[in-house]
């Protein structure tokens, strides 16, 4: 995930940590549904979060998983305190593509966003965390305190609504097609 990240509980310095992992927590929590108007405040709480219990972390988990566990009771405050916005992503680099290019990447990164969002906050982190940003299941079910077979439980489930929700998707675009030609 994030190279060597387990250290022991007398090494570790916030400053080090947050140069290492914000990049890590802010796409976790921008995955787990806070909106891009309030990424920046979500990432602060974590690393806040993380400096007031850093004196306690004893180095059972990587930091990275750590961190993970913070970000995920961060965002479901945020969840309960607000009414979450779906956004396409801004932030995708141009580079050399054309504006056709970008324009279909900002597509496909909404219409990713909104199926992601139609699944349960449960549902959602588990598939991004194991899917997307490669977290090991047994490091998941530690970090959120639940079991390994629940992780596996959600992940199915997750994938299965997803696969339903694309295929519902690309339906409906074929039928658009057919419309727009004929």
């Amino acid at each position: 995930m994030h190279g060597d990240d387990r250290h022991g509980p007398g090494n570790l310095s916030l400053e080090a940590i947050y140069r290492e992992h914000w990049r890590y927590v802010w796409r976790c929590l921008r995955r787990m549904g806070i909106p891009d108007a309030r990424l920046e405040d979500a990432t602060q709480d974590v690393f806040i979060v993380a400096a007031r219990n850093l004196a306690t972390f004893e180095g059972r988990s990587s930091i990275g998983t750590w961190l993970y566990a913070i970000a995920f009771r961060v965002a479901q405050e945020h969840h309960r305190k607000h009414v979450r916005e779906q956004r396409p992503d801004p932030h995708f680099a141009a580079g050399t593509q054309t504006p056709e290019d970008q324009v279909q990447r900002r597509e496909a990164a909404a219409t990713l966003h909104a199926l992601l969002g139609d699944l349960d906050d449960e549902q959602r982190d588990v598939f991004v965390q194991i899917e997307v940003e490669g977290v090991a299941p047994a490091d998941l079910a530690q970090a959120s305190g639940i079991s390994v077979n629940t992780v596996y439980s959600r992940l199915r489930l997750a994938r299965r609504k997803l696969e339903r929700a694309l295929a519902r998707h690309r339906a409906r675009l074929v039928a658009e097609r057919k419309a727009a030609t004929g």
